[in-house]
């Protein structure tokens, strides 16, 4: 009597651990493949592909090492010891036609009026004008190319907190009533940082993404451009201009640019990227508010956003309000 396999027994055990094994890695290339990841099945050579395209990651890289570590530039140069004026601005392309959701998200910044803050509404044809009269026809010319609401919205703000400074919000913010001093204490700009799940499709919430080393590869780490607080003639909302004005003008005739990467948070953190890449110095011109929900909450309930007045839905289209 023995205790071992038989031959034949031994060459089943091995067909089945063979089966498994296979099993196995099928299922794990499923697994990563329905979270957005190949899995190349060599087991020399096991790598997760990347989601970005590479200039897309290093900006995204960059922006997380600066929201990480943003403790790092917290005294002020005397470059930057202005402050800018106190004053919110907003924008609503038709105020003629302003949702009554959206203005009571607007008129929750009057509480600010009673602290000294100054409130001014704009409407794309006094954008226009103010452009006009205070950069001149070549810009005047880029909002006309706006072809969205959201668009003219950010390519406005870029040109009055260039040109004026103060403090840009977006009507769909609903102010909480928590103090913003300190967002006007010196001259840097201050952006709020944002951190997109390729995989779920939804926002990391900044507890988590700010946090000193965490990361995923389906994140994208960028800078929104609301709230925009700067002094005028702040060098990176100079070429944050310069970069939109740009694109804009170099857009085909029967061409509708992408809007968030042409005017949005796309092209400003490329601006930033682009600017602290080439004068290391101009990131103690930056500031990172990571306190801005506290601030402000964005109000995702409002009815404009079922229609194409969402700049979701009208991304690359002929917009018709």
């Amino acid at each position: 009597m023995t205790t071992g396999l038989t031959k034949s027994g031994w060459v089943i055990c091995r067909k089945i651990l063979i089966r498994a094994l296979l099993l196995y890695f099928v299922f794990t290339r499923i697994y990563w493949r329905g979270r957005g990841i190949s899995l190349h099945m060599n087991l020399d050579n096991v790598c997760l592909e990347d989601p970005l395209e590479e200039n897309h990651r290093a900006r995204s890289n960059f922006t997380r090492q600066v929201v990480q570590h943003f403790g790092k530039h917290l005294d002020v140069q005397a470059a930057y010891l202005d402050t800018p004026p106190r004053r919110i601005v907003q924008f609503w392309n038709d105020l003629d036609q302003l949702p009554n959701d959206v203005k009571e998200c607007i008129h929750s910044w009057r509480e600010l009026e009673r602290q000294g803050f100054e409130i001014l509404m704009f409407d794309a044809s006094s954008a226009k004008e103010f452009i006009r009269t205070h950069l001149g026809s070549r810009y005047e010319r880029a909002f006309e190319k706006c072809y969205h609401p959201a668009m003219q919205s950010d390519y406005f703000r870029l040109c009055y907190i260039f040109m004026q400074g103060g403090c840009y919000i977006d009507a769909d913010d609903v102010c909480s009533g928590e103090d913003v001093e300190h967002l006007f204490s010196d001259g840097r700009l201050k952006v709020q940082p944002l951190c997109y799940d390729i995989d779920t499709g939804e926002m990391i919430p900044p507890s988590v993404f700010a946090t000193p080393g965490a990361n995923s590869i389906n994140w994208i780490f960028y800078f929104n451009n609301n709230p925009l607080i700067a002094v005028r003639n702040h060098p990176i909302i100079k070429r944050a201009l310069a970069n939109a004005t740009t694109s804009i003008e170099i857009a085909l005739n029967n061409e509708l640019p992408e809007i968030q990467s042409t005017t949005g948070p796309g092209n400003l953190t490329k601006s930033i990227f682009d600017a602290i890449t080439e004068d290391a110095s101009l990131e103690e011109a930056l500031l990172v508010v990571h306190d801005w929900e506290d601030i402000a909450v964005t109000k995702w309930r409002l009815c404009y956003r079922a229609d194409m007045r969402n700049w979701r839905f009208s991304n690359q289209r002929a917009y018709r309000g």
